[in-house]
């Protein structure tokens, strides 16, 4: 069903918005798959990517993101909207030999796409197989343009380690720390920790999840300004972004 999908076109990429809740300004979105079901209706990527992840669909599924999010971003520029966006790359993507080059071809198929506009999203599991190997293909894309964003940072089996040696540019706050950080003191402190480890680095760093007003005046006040969530705004198709983009108002509490 999943390949068949693929073929009749039933996959797209909505995007959720990324913000700067200081400034009250969109700085960029993350590319998010939707599987239009003809009989289900819109589906989450909970509901089928797990069956795709280690599979021979994996590097097929993972090229289609990243050629249609090119397109979108093709398609951003020519309506005087170019920001940066996050595409996320599975752990067997990214160790495939010779994805940087790859890569760099996929950008020579739309010239109009500059590298600092593309954001590749990994989780802190794609580096745990070869870190040095992950280093290197890193290394690679961040030459030729791209920045790198650590997903899920302190959610698994995460490593000092990987702050001193991968190369990276932003840090994402797990949402489950962010929902427990109002009531749960070990949360708290864990944010806390990756703002600061962030800092200490040199590395932006993005909250996920933030689903209230006060989450989001807390974040900014432990030195946290960017964020994604539903309170900003739930995953949209790429129309309703735009028209989003335009006419989003910031909490005032936030820019306080």
């Amino acid at each position: 069903h999943l390949r068949n999908a693929l073929q009749d076109a039933q996959f797209t990429l909505y995007l959720q918005p990324k913000v700067d809740m200081r400034s009250g300004t969109v700085v960029g979105a993350e590319a998010l798959v939707r599987w239009l079901h003809p009989e289900r209706g819109v589906l989450t990527p909970g509901e089928f990517l797990p069956m795709i992840e280690g599979t021979e669909l994996d590097i097929v599924f993972g090229q289609w993101v990243v050629e249609t999010a090119l397109l979108q971003l093709e398609w951003l520029q020519a309506h005087g909207m170019p920001m940066p966006l996050s595409i996320n790359i599975s752990a067997q993507h990214l160790q495939q030999d010779g994805f940087a080059h790859w890569l760099e071809q996929c950008m020579a198929r739309h010239p109009t796409v500059p590298g600092h506009l593309v954001e590749i999203e990994i989780t802190e599991s794609a580096a745990l197989y070869d870190l040095q190997a992950v280093t290197h293909t890193l290394q690679a894309l961040r030459a030729l343009g791209f920045s790198i964003s650590l997903d899920d940072f302190g959610t698994g089996y995460s490593s000092l380690t990987y702050l001193r040696r991968l190369p990276m540019d932003t840090l994402k706050i797990d949402q489950s720390f962010v929902h427990g950080m109002m009531d749960d003191a070990g949360d708290l402190a864990i944010v806390q920790g990756v703002i600061g480890l962030a800092r200490s680095f040199g590395y932006r760093v993005i909250a996920e999840g933030v689903e209230t007003v006060d989450q989001g005046q807390m974040l900014t006040q432990m030195g946290c300004h960017l964020a994604q969530g539903y309170h900003i705004a739930r995953p949209m198709p790429l129309g309703e972004f735009v028209a989003w983009s335009r006419h989003w108002q910031c909490p005032p509490e936030w820019k306080r």
